[in-house]
């Protein structure tokens, strides 16, 4: 497994379900072409790409060059973005009835080794954060964001307070903390006493 340090950006739930075999760390899904219209999630994408940065990781063909186009354009000129490519490969998923438009594999259609030799190309091997300093769902319970009658509200003003969709699940907010905030940071957030364990 490549542990990586900063969330990667994909097209789709397929291609989130194949880079989980790859990669330890949190995976955003743009919905395609729909991540035009979703406001919530470019600004948590903005606020994520000049914090941690983004790797940006989209299908061979033309439909997601246009993609990483438009997110680099609308994540603007202060984002930290890493691009991972995979190779051009002629091919069909199995779980489709013909081949893309361009007869090429996407993401979900890479073997592992290609997708690792991809991150690799691209720089990526980072070591993510050891497990104990990692923030776990007791703690979310613990800072009262899972669990309590006003947990509801209590994420939506940790979402706002770090730039992030209000409507988050508790394991995708989970997630971006590990990867927005230390322990430390995360107890300042939510007013909660330190000495976690």
């Amino acid at each position: 497994m490549i542990r990586v340090g900063c969330p990667v950006v994909v097209e789709g739930r397929y291609d989130r379900i194949r880079l989980s075999s790859v990669i330890e760390g949190v995976v955003i899904e743009t919905g395609g072409f729909r991540i035009r219209r979703d406001r919530e999630l470019l600004a948590a994408l903005r606020a994520m790409a000049a914090t941690t940065g983004l790797i940006i990781l989209t299908d061979s063909d033309a439909a997601g060059f246009r993609i990483r186009h438009f997110l680099k354009g609308a994540l603007g000129p202060e984002a930290k973005l890493t691009h991972v490519y995979i190779p051009a490969v002629a091919g069909k998923e199995r779980r489709k009835a013909a081949p893309s438009a361009e007869g090429l594999l996407g993401v979900e259609g890479m073997d592992e080794a290609t997708l690792r030799e991809a991150f690799l190309r691209a720089g990526v091997a980072c070591e993510a954060a050891p497990p104990d300093a990692r923030l776990t769902r007791a703690d979310l319970y613990e800072a009262g964001l899972i669990g309590a009658p006003d947990s509801a509200a209590r994420r939506r003003s940790l979402c706002e307070a770090l730039r992030l969709p209000p409507r988050l699940s508790a394991k995708t907010l989970l997630d971006l903390l590990n990867t927005l905030t230390t322990p430390e940071e995360f107890d300042r957030l939510t007013a909660r006493r330190p000495g976690r364990g």
